[in-house]
């Protein structure tokens, strides 16, 4: 099996069945992979085969669907590049992964269309000086039937992680590694060719591509794909398309809870909420399942390395353990928690998350120094660090990288930043270690708040809280923190700020 089939087998099995949903169009699984067959015959005229690599600059569109699944059909590599990034950042992408070509979305054309054409470039709508025209190509296209003779074990994707310690790297995966992730959230998740899935972070991420979109097409679900975010949007699609299961950053339920229309609003048909990328609070998570009334709010832990895979919080686990990343991780994964040693920790003690599974990466591509680095034997390293409770329950303690040694003492910065987060007016807050001649580093705090905070009464709430050498020595009030698209703070912008 690989991923180009699932589309080719739900066409034949379920051909008139939506397969995707946006705002502009709806394919059934028929029309999908006919459009997908007609594209690959136009990739194969313009020379492209097995192991080229192109590159997807688009928001969330059928038209993603059509040209991931057909590059993956002629055995092409797809390289799905985030919506935000700008043109520098897709060119570093462009020579890092040796692309042969991209293909952008209009809604996106302005951040590249400065884009040297020594690779193909491609465009929905209107073809312009230097660029094909997505359009064009598929009615250009040939109807005959492609079939795909990649195996499990042949390379399929390469995702850039975001770059919040570095450079991004590339994620190099193969058909199993991203099928195996897919069947743990189909079978742990109760997706079924009835669900329908929304899918509104990008699926230039990990998680919702591989778990949810591909688990959607494995089964033969419907995806519903919204190019954007808003609080209005996820509770007018919930309503309108009634879907089944969402995928979304801890922010994107926060936003939403606090919306004047969402208890007047009909979101009875969703049966998995599904958060991930940071933890919620106890309170959080009440004022979350009050507003959207639901008792079925989930929480997933993973890396991209690992496919995403991690370990799960399920709706039921929630209320003591809200905050923790569960108990266990879901099919096909294994997780330990080992010292610096490499054996296991004791109840209590701190330690590096390991991961393994069919779903680990194949590599870093292009960087096998890099992904030496990252393998302990055949497991993943995920720089998490992390402890078990008495019950089995897994609490992360901190990112490696992100540990402050400040005169020879550690600090871990979640631990300051969740302290933090109790002042009442305190939205988001990011710690920092940063360079000082004498201590090593010093703490560093920038937060945001819905009013100035004088600086003398964070650090006086602090002390009640934690021990003094935890108490940052410098404050920075900020309007917002800066944060990837995926929710997470950028915590090596703020060290460059410096």
């Amino acid at each position: 099996m690989n991923i180009s089939t699932l589309i080719a087998h739900n066409a034949f099995k379920y051909p008139m069945k939506e397969a995707v949903v946006d705002p502009y169009k709806r394919y059934s699984y028929k029309q999908l992979n006919d459009k997908v067959n007609r594209f690959a015959s136009q990739l194969v005229a313009q020379g492209f085969s097995k192991g080229s690599k192109i590159i997807i600059f688009m928001p969330n569109v059928v038209d993603f669907a059509v040209v991931y699944f057909a590059i993956q059909r002629i055995g092409a590599i797809v390289v799905p590049v985030n919506a935000k990034f700008t043109q520098p950042e897709i060119e570093f992408i462009i020579d890092h992964a040796g692309a042969d070509a991209l293909i952008a979305h209009e809604l996106l054309f302005e951040q590249v269309k400065g884009l040297s054409s020594r690779i193909t470039l491609i465009k929905t709508g209107a073809a312009v000086e230097g660029w094909l025209s997505l359009e064009q190509m598929i009615d250009a296209g040939d109807d005959m039937s492609i079939t795909c003779d990649l195996k499990e074990d042949d390379e399929s994707t390469i995702l850039y992680t975001s770059g919040t310690t570095g450079d991004p790297k590339g994620v190099l995966f193969s058909n199993r590694n991203i099928l195996t992730v897919a069947t743990m959230i189909a079978v742990e998740m109760e997706v079924k060719p009835e669900s329908r899935i929304l899918l509104m972070m990008p699926l230039s991420h990990s998680a919702p591509l591989h778990l949810f979109f591909i688990a959607g097409c494995f089964v033969g679900a419907t995806n519903v794909l919204v190019p954007t975010f808003t609080p209005d949007l996820l509770i007018d699609i919930v309503e309108r398309e009634k879907t089944t299961h969402f995928f979304g950053a801890p922010v994107a339920y926060l936003l939403t809870a606090k919306h004047p229309q969402i208890g007047m609003r009909d979101l009875s048909s969703m049966k998995w909420w599904v958060y991930g990328g940071a933890p919620l609070s106890a309170d959080e998570v009440t004022m979350i399942q009050q507003a959207f009334k639901t008792n079925r709010l989930t929480c997933v832990y993973g890396l991209t390395e690992a496919g995403p895979s991690g370990s799960l919080l399920f709706a039921e686990e929630h209320g003591e353990k809200t905050g923790s990343i569960g108990k266990r991780s879901p099919l096909h994964t294994e997780l330990r928690i080992i010292r610096e040693d490499g054996e296991d920790v004791a109840i209590g003690e701190v330690g590096e998350i390991i991961l393994r599974g069919e779903g680990n990466m194949i590599g870093y591509y292009n960087n096998p120094q890099a992904t030496e680095e990252v393998f302990f034997g055949d497991w993943v390293r995920s720089g998490d660090l992390a402890r078990f409770d008495d019950d089995g329950y897994i609490w992360i303690v901190d990112r490696k990288k992100d540990v402050i040694i400040s005169g020879g003492v550690t600090i871990y910065p979640k631990e300051v930043e969740d302290a933090l987060l109790l002042y009442p007016s305190l939205q988001e807050v990011a710690i920092i270690g940063l360079p000082h001649p004498e201590w090593g580093e010093t703490i560093v705090a920038y937060f945001a708040a819905t009013e100035r905070i004088a600086i003398e009464q964070l650090k006086e709430f602090l002390a009640q809280r934690l021990a003094a050498y935890k108490i940052p020595k410098i404050f920075e009030q900020m309007e917002a923190l800066p944060r990837n698209a995926s929710g997470k703070i950028l915590k090596r912008q703020l060290k460059m700020e410096e």
